[in-house]
């Protein structure tokens, strides 16, 4: 049976769909079935078959399995603000309850590796009172956190790890992903976040001009993951 993974960040813009994209290539190269979803995206572009999202694409890009894209990301929104606020612009409300199917429905794909990459930080607001850690959580899956690394990352990293914690999910790994290549004390931070976050580090990203998904996957290990790789 596959494995598979909420991929959420310690913020918005930090390089969640690049490292995600990087993990998928990183399993397709060691002969793993990838498949992802990203159930919610705001910021979508018009295209004459639909709103497409350009980190949908991208996750879409790096899957085995043949997935179209409404299976991907099947709520895509125009207005690139919070998801919640631009669902309830379009009159949908946006709950654990509309995004879980369209989840679940990939995840019985049952690819070796799979990955549902979140919105923002982990407390994302959906409709009410629910976040989309919600999600997460109704999911069953464990968690693999993107730490855009610059000034304040640390207390980001351990607040979003704690409440990982504290809503039940285990946090599988994390990836350091530097954001700002002149961070002061940038080797102290990271060894600073490997002290302190209880979870195996799957990856320092150093900023890269180019972030392909396979200039990324180069910083990237898998093993931790304790995956069933073929090559």
């Amino acid at each position: 049976m596959g494995r598979a993974y909420f991929v959420t960040g310690t913020d918005t813009e930090i390089g969640k769909t690049t490292i995600a994209a990087g993990l998928l290539h990183a399993a397709r190269h060691a002969g793993l079935s990838t498949a992802a979803a990203k159930p919610v995206a705001s910021g979508c572009e018009p295209t004459a078959a639909g709103l497409r999202n350009p980190d949908a694409l991208a996750l879409l890009g790096e899957c085995t399995l043949p997935l179209a894209y409404a299976e991907v990301n099947p709520l895509a929104f125009a207005p690139p603000i919070a998801p919640h606020l631009a669902a309830r612009e379009a009159g949908l409300a946006l709950n654990v309850a509309t995004l879980a199917p369209a989840v679940r429905a990939v995840l019985a794909k049952e690819a070796d590796f799979t990955l549902v990459e979140g919105a923002g930080g982990w407390r994302v607001p959906l409709a009410g009172r629910e976040s989309l850690s919600d999600l997460a959580v109704a999911l069953g899956l464990p968690v693999i956190l993107v730490v855009g690394v610059r000034l304040g990352c640390i207390n980001h990293a351990l607040l979003s790890a704690e409440a990982i914690a504290r809503d039940g999910l285990a946090l599988a790994g994390w990836v350091a992903n530097v954001m700002d290549p002149a961070t002061s004390r940038l080797e102290e931070n990271l060894a600073t976040l490997a002290e302190r976050l209880d979870a195996p580090c799957l990856g320092q990203v150093p900023h890269l001009p180019v972030a392909t998904p396979a200039a990324v996957a180069a910083h990237l290990d898998l093993a931790p993951l304790d995956l069933a790789i073929t090559r």
